[in-house]
C-alpha cells in the first residue's frame, strides 16, 4: 500500500504539485485575515463553579478586567495641591476611556468613596473630592481627618502612611478592547506624571495589553529564527535544495493551518506563537528526514539523472511514510488531549494544532519528496564547508561506537538514574504561577514594578470575592441575620492570617461605621448591631445616605447575598491553593444554619479555577497522550512491546524538562499545558525514524550492529541536524522581552537535546541490548 501511495504521488507529481499550490493560495487568502488578540474570557473554564459564580456576579461585586491605578507623592503625603489636582485630572479622565463602567470608578476624587455624617436629619454622606477640589488649606486638613475617619477609604483607598491613593474602574467585558485600553490608560498616564507624583498601573487589560505592544518584537525575532535557521541549514547542508525546501514545508503549513483556522471563527493569541513555533519545527523535521534519505539513494545511484531522481524521490516516499505519518499521528493524538479541559482557550488551540500538525503530512511528507523528483543528482556543493566530515560524522561514529562496547550499559544506567532523579524534582513541580508578578513578563518588566509598588503600600492590587448566602442564594434578608455578618467579619480575620492577603471589605466594614456615626463618632459603638432588626436600620441609613447602586458592591438589593472581597499581594499558585483550602476549612466549621460560603470571582477565583482544572487535568492528559502513543506504536508495528520500547524517550524527556521547570521555579500553567502535551509527540519522533531504519535494514539482511550503525549514520544524521539547527533558532527567544516566550523557548530547545540525545544514544543501546521482537523479528 505504501509503495502504491509513493508511485502515485511521483507519477502524478504535477497533479499533486498543482492541488497543493491551489490550496495553499486559498488559504494564503484567508490566512492575512486571521485576528492576533488574546481574549481572557477565553481562560476561563466555563463549567467550573468558581466561574459560574464569579460570571454571575462580576458586575457588581467587581470583574477581571479592573485597572488600578496608584498615585503617590513624590514628597510628603498626597493632601497637598499638586497631588489632589493629578487624582482628580486622573479620576476625570476615566470617563473619556472606552468601554469603561462608570459606576465602577472608585477614587477619592469620584462620586462612590463618601465622607458619612450624622445630623438631625439624620444619615448623610458627601463624596470627598466631587465634583470640586478642596479650595483651601483648611478645606485639604478636613479632607485628610475624614479620610482617617474612614476604614473603608484608610488603608483600602488611601496608604496607611498617606503617601499614595488608589483610583479603580472596571470596564463592560464585552466592550473591552485591551489594546486601546492599554494605549489609552498610558496615554493618561503620560499626560499626568510628573515631578509631583509618581503613577503605577496593573490589571488584566494593562498585562494583555503589554502582550500585545511586543507583538512587533515577536514577529521580528520570528524572522531573526527563521533567519539563523536558513543560514545552519545551509551551512549544514551545503545545497540550496537541502535549504528552502525545509523552509517552503514550515511556510506551506503554517499558511494552511492560520487559513483553516481563520475559517472555524479561531484567533491567534500572541501567547501561543511559541507552540506554532514548536509545529513548524516538526514540519521542518520531517522535511529534513526526507532530504537526507533522497540525498542516501540518489548517491547509490548510476541511471540517467531524471530518471535516478525520480526513483530516489520514489523510495524516499515508500521508506519514510510509515514513521512520518506515524510521528505526525502522534503528535496530533498528543495534543488532542488538551480538548478534554472546559478551558475555552486550550480547546480552540487544540483545533488549530491538530490542523497544523496535520497539514505537515503533505507539506513534508509528500509536497518534499515530489520536488525533489525534480532535482538532479548533485556534482558539487554550494560551499567549501564541511561540516559533515568534521562534526557531524565524528559524533555518529561516537553513537556506533557507544552501542558496540560496554558503553551502552553506562548509556542505559545513565537514563535510569535521570528517571529516578528527574522523577523525583518533576514531583515538585508547581501548579499555577511560581512567582510575584505576571509570570508572562520579567520581574524588572514596568507591570511587574508597579505591581510590587501597589503591593507594598496597599492590601493587594488583586482580588478574589467570596459570596455569603444559602445553598439557592434565595433566603431574602439573610445578609442582615447577626450570626451571618459576624461570620463575615470572623472569616475576614480568619483569612487576613495568610501573609499573601494583605486586607479584605464587607458589608460587615461598613455597618460599624454607621452605628458609630449614629452615635456622635463614639468608638465604643464600633460595632454591628445587636439584633436583625439593628442591622436592617443600618443598612436602610447607609442606603439613604447613598446613591443606587453604592450597596450593590457589597450584597444585592434583596440582601440575599453578600461578598467579602480579598485583596491579595501576588498570584502564585501555592498563594491561591492555600487561600481556597482555608476558605474551604472555615465554610467546613462555620455553624449558621442556611448560610453558605460560594467560592469564587475576581481575578483571583478565575485564575484558582483555572489553577484547578490543570491540576486536576495534568495528569489525565499526560496518561492519555501516552496511551494514544502506545496504541498507536502497537497498531502500526503490531506489537505491545512497541508501545512500550518508545514510551522512554517520551516519558524521559518530559521528566527532564519537568524536572528543569521544578528547578527553574518555572510554573505549570495554562500557557505551559499544550507545550507539555506537544511535548510527548516531539519526544518520539527522532526515535521513530532511527527504529524504523534499524527495522528496515535488519530485513534487508544486515546484521544488528551494521543495521544500528547504518541508522545512526542515515535516519541519526537527519535527528542531529534537525536537533542542532531548532535548538539554535529556538535561543532567539531567550531575548525576548515577555518571559514566558524565553521560558518555553529554554523547554523546547531542552526537549529537543534531550529527544535527540535518548533517539542517538539510548535507544539504540536498548535496541542492540533487548532486541526486541518488532525489529529484529523472532529470531532476534
Amino acid at each position: 500500500m505504501l509503495e502504491k501511495f509513493a508511485l502515485g504521488c511521483i507519477k502524478f507529481r504535477k497533479l499533486v504539485l498543482a492541488v497543493v499550490l491551489g490550496l495553499t493560495c486559498i488559504f494564503a487568502y484567508f490566512a492575512q485575515s486571521i485576528e492576533v488578540k488574546t481574549v481572557f474570557d477565553d481562560l476561563m473554564p466555563t463549567s467550573h463553579p468558581y466561574i459560574q459564580v464569579h460570571n454571575e456576579y462580576k458586575e457588581t461585586f467587581g470583574g477581571t478586567n479592573i485597572i488600578t491605578f496608584m498615585i503617590q507623592a513624590e514628597e510628603g503625603d498626597i493632601f497637598q495641591m499638586p497631588v489632589l489636582t493629578k487624582v482628580h485630572e486622573l479620576t476625570q479622565g476615566l470617563y473619556k476611556i472606552d468601554a469603561i463602567n462608570e459606576f465602577q470608578i472608585y477614587s477619592i476624587a469620584g462620586k462612590k468613596l463618601k465622607e458619612v455624617r450624622a445630623s438631625t436629619e439624620g444619615i448623610e454622606s458627601f463624596p470627598y473630592m466631587w465634583p470640586d477640589l478642596p479650595e483651601s488649606q483648611a478645606d485639604i486638613d478636613y479632607l485628610k481627618e475624614a479620610i482617617l475617619r474612614s476604614p473603608l477609604v484608610y488603608g483600602p483607598y488611601v496608604s496607611k502612611d498617606l503617601t499614595a491613593t488608589l483610583v479603580t474602574v472596571d470596564f463592560f467585558d464585552n466592550l473591552l478592547d485591551y489594546n486601546l485600553a492599554y494605549e489609552q490608560a498610558y496615554d493618561l498616564v503620560e499626560r499626568l506624571d510628573d515631578d509631583s507624583v509618581n503613577i503605577s498601573l496593573v490589571g488584566n487589560p494593562i498585562l494583555y495589553g503589554w502582550v500585545n505592544h511586543y507583538l512587533p518584537e515577536t514577529m521580528q525575532l520570528i524572522m531573526i529564527a527563521a533567519l539563523i535557521f536558513l543560514v545552519l541549514l545551509f551551512v549544514i547542508n551545503r545545497t540550496w535544495r537541502g535549504t528552502l525546501l525545509p523552509m517552503l514545508a514550515g511556510a506551506i503549513s503554517a499558511i494552511w493551518a492560520l487559513g483553516v483556522a481563520h475559517l472555524c471563527g479561531i484567533h491567534f493569541d500572541p501567547l501561543v506563537v511559541v507552540v506554532a513555533m514548536l509545529i513548524t519545527a516538526r514540519a521542518v523535521s520531517h522535511s529534513v528526514q526526507m532530504i537526507t534519505r533522497f540525498h542516501e539513494e540518489i548517491d547509490k545511484m548510476t541511471e540517467g539523472e531524471d530518471l535516478c531522481s525520480t526513483e530516489a524521490a520514489r523510495l524516499t516516499l515508500k521508506d519514510l511514510l510509515r514513521p512520518g505519518l506515524l510521528g505526525i499521528g502522534t503528535d496530533a493524538g498528543c495534543v488532542t488531549v488538551v480538548a478534554i479541559s472546559p478551558i475555552p482557550l486550550l480547546q480552540k488551540l487544540v483545533v488549530l494544532a491538530v490542523v497544523w500538525v496535520g497539514t505537515v503530512a503533505v507539506s513534508s511528507i509528500i509536497v518534499t519528496p515530489v520536488l525533489l523528483s525534480w532535482v538532479r543528482k548533485p556534482k558539487s556543493y554550494a560551499h567549501p564547508i564541511n561540516l559533515d566530515l568534521h562534526v557531524i560524522r565524528p559524533f555518529l561514529n561516537l553513537c556506533v561506537k557507544i552501542v558496540e562496547t560496554r558503553a551502552r550499559y553506562v548509556v542505559v544506567l545513565i537514563g535510569l538514574a535521570l528517571f529516578i532523579v528527574c522523577g523525583f524534582s518533576a514531583v515538585h513541580l508547581k501548579v499555577g504561577d511560581a512567582n510575584p508578578g505576571s509570570p508572562i513578563l520579567w520581574p524588572e518588566a514596568r507591570y511587574n514594578e508597579d505591581s510590587a509598588a501597589i503591593n507594598r503600600e496597599f492590601p493587594g492590587a488583586d482580588r478574589m470575592f467570596v459570596v455569603f448566602g444559602n445553598e439557592t442564594m434565595d433566603q431574602e434578608g439573610l445578609i442582615k441575620n447577626v450570626d451571618t455578618l459576624d461570620s463575615m467579619l470572623r472569616f475576614q480575620r480568619y483569612m487576613e492570617a495568610q501573609e499573601e492577603i494583605g486586607g479584605s471589605l464587607s458589608l460587615a466594614d461598613i455597618l460599624p461605621s454607621v452605628n458609630q456615626t449614629l452615635r456622635e463618632g463614639n468608638f465604643r459603638y464600633v460595632e454591628l448591631g445587636e439584633t436583625t432588626t439593628n442591622n436592617a436600620e443600618l443598612i436602610y441609613m447607609f442606603e439613604r445616605a447613598a446613591e443606587p447602586g453604592d450597596l450593590t458592591r457589597f450584597t444585592d438589593v434583596k440582601q440575599t447575598n453578600a461578598s467579602v472581597t480579598l485583596f491579595f499581594t501576588d498570584r502564585q499558585g501555592v498563594t491561591i491553593q492555600t487561600a481556597v483550602a482555608r476558605i474551604k476549612d472555615f465554610a467546613s466549621r462555620m455553624k449558621v444554619e442556611g448560610l453558605n460560603i460560594h467560592l469564587a470571582g475576581g481575578i483571583i477565583g478565575v485564575i484558582a479555577a483555572v489553577n484547578e482544572v490543570i491540576l486536576s487535568g495534568q495528569i489525565q492528559s499526560i496518561a492519555l497522550a501516552l496511551f494514544i502513543l502506545v496504541m498507536m506504536c502497537i497498531v502500526v508495528y503490531r506489537s505491545s512491546i512497541a508501545g512500550m520500547f518508545f514510551m522512554v524517550p517520551v516519558v524521559l524527556s518530559n521528566l527532564v524538562t519537568f524536572a528543569f521547570m521544578s528547578w527553574q521555579n518555572i510554573g505549570m500553567n495554562i500557557n505551559t499545558v499544550p507545550v507539555a502535551a506537544l511535548g510527548i509527540g516531539l519526544g518520539v519522533d527522532y526515535a521513530l525514524y532511527i527504529c524504523d531504519r534499524i527495522q528496515c535494514e535488519y530485513k534487508a539482511g544486515k546484521s544488528h550492529l551494521e543495521a544500528i550503525s547504518i541508522s545512526l549514520h542515515c535516519a541519526g544524521r537527519g535527528v542531529l541536524v534537525t536537533a542542532l539547527v531548532l535548538t539554535a533558532s529556538v535561543c532567539v527567544w531567550l531575548f525576548s522581552s515577555l518571559r514566558f516566550q524565553a521560558e518555553m523557548g529554554m523547554l523546547i530547545g531542552l526537549w529537543l537535546a534531550v529527544s535527540a540525545l535518548s533517539a542517538l544514544f539510548l535507544m539504540p543501546a536498548l535496541a542492540y541490548i533487548f532486541k526486541p521482537r518488532f525489529l529484529f523479528g523472532e529470531n532476534a
